[in-house]
């Protein structure tokens, strides 16, 4: 990092943003909009992200530190009551919340739950409304309203993450409200996440995706042998994905072993992009009985 005199601060901004929402609200998507690059998983599938994830944005003013959390939702289940935990856990160390709101899917209850706890908080709010792509203008404009009877926002902006509508917008509105100060991370740092956590969340992603309702929630993917080869040039992979039941297991597998080779090709595929060199991916399949209501099983995984 280039380190500039601290004179050249005054006008610079830099904090961080906990960006919270219901799940499938589109939080990872318009993270990676954000950062140009993919460090986030993402699906159709609501609850895809479990993990709080660090993505920087470097502005030629700014410096936005985002923190990627788990939809918030009601829930008794072991497993997502630590997702919810996670994603709350930020907004006491965070500047600034952007709350991400889905107008084609509302959930009021999880919404008033998010609400109740961000007036705890008492941190400054943005609220983005996401996915006008698909919204007339009629309709936006009511679900503006609606929003901004609900809570006192700092400012509201409507947007779409998956085509960057009004992104850059938002990104201003952020950098304004802001701390002034220098900035926290290198200029060249997306993340703080280790390859490790990518390269298996990035598996994780394409089971969400290539399999069907019950299978994404009962797994979770652990990168066991991750060596550089080739003098830098290609990195073999060993890595097991953990379901819960042995029917589990043979649909992850799939006929002949036709969808684990789906899955890892998909996979390898995003993982080449993020390391800029060839891969060698080998997946097993493993089953860890009712591992998301064991605790300790839990702690294993990273939750």
């Amino acid at each position: 990092m280039s380190l500039k005199p601290p004179d050249d601060y005054k006008n610079f901004h830099a904090g961080f943003i906990a960006l919270v929402g219901t799940p499938n609200a589109g939080k990872s998507t318009l993270l990676n909009r954000m950062l140009g690059e993919k460090i986030s998983i993402t699906s159709r599938k609501p609850q895809t992200t479990r993990n709080r994830i660090l993505g920087v944005v470097h502005r030629p003013q700014s410096q936005l530190v985002f923190i990627d959390t788990p939809g918030v939702h009601k829930t008794n289940q072991p497993l997502n009551v630590r997702i919810v935990d996670t994603a709350l856990s930020t907004l006491g160390d965070v500047d600034l919340v952007l709350l991400l709101a889905d107008p084609l899917r509302p959930e009021r209850t999880a919404e008033n739950f998010l609400l109740a706890r961000l007036a705890e908080a008492s941190k400054p709010v943005v609220l983005a409304v996401n996915k006008i792509d698909r919204v007339g203008p009629d309709q936006l404009i009511e679900i503006l309203d609606g929003w901004s009877r609900r809570m006192a926002f700092r400012q509201i902006v409507p947007i779409s993450a998956l085509q960057g509508t009004q992104v850059d917008q938002l990104l201003q509105v952020m950098e304004s409200l802001l701390p002034a100060g220098p900035p926290f991370f290198a200029e060249d740092m997306l993340t703080d996440s280790a390859e490790r956590f990518i390269v298996a969340e990035m598996i994780r992603e394409k089971v969400f995706r290539l399999t069907g309702e019950e299978i994404p929630y009962a797994t979770a993917v652990t990168v066991d042998a991750f060596k550089e080869t080739r003098k830098g040039k290609m990195v073999r992979l060993t890595a097991t994905i953990h379901v819960e039941r042995d029917s589990q297991k043979g649909m992850v597998i799939g006929r002949g072993g036709k969808k684990l080779k789906q899955i890892g090709q998909a996979a390898r595929e995003d993982i080449e992009k993020l390391l800029g060199v060839r891969v060698f991916l080998e997946l097993f399949v493993r089953v860890q009985k009712n591992w998301t209501r064991d605790t300790r099983a839990l702690r294993k995984f990273g939750y």
